[in-house]
């Protein structure tokens, strides 16, 4: 089940996992990257909720500001507001089948 996207500040409660997207980018590496992430966490039931920084200044302001880093790229991957990493770091989490780890569930 996908979350539907959330279009506003994001208080770090709301949900465990949160994912900030673009649904708005002309890098299909980017949209592959994504939706990639959607579709394990999709397969494996976990629960996300997906935030489009598109949609929301605030949302991408919000994003950079929790990962440090100014010029952060979407995806990002955060739980309950401690930032867990970006796409390469999700993806190797999942070739070392350690994706419970990165999402900080264990």
């Amino acid at each position: 089940m996908r979350a539907v996207p959330f279009q506003g500040e994001v208080p770090d409660a709301v949900m465990s996992i949160i994912i900030y997207y673009s649904s708005v980018s002309g890098s299909r590496d980017l949209k592959q990257q994504q939706s990639a992430i959607f579709q394990y966490l999709d397969s494996k039931k976990i629960k996300y909720e997906a935030v489009d920084i598109s949609a929301s200044n605030s949302a991408k302001e919000d994003m950079r500001r929790k990962t440090g880093n100014p010029s952060a790229l979407p995806p990002q991957v955060f739980n309950k507001g401690v930032y867990c990493g970006d796409y390469s770091k999700f993806s190797e989490a999942v070739e070392d089948e350690k994706v419970e780890e990165f999402l900080k569930l264990k």
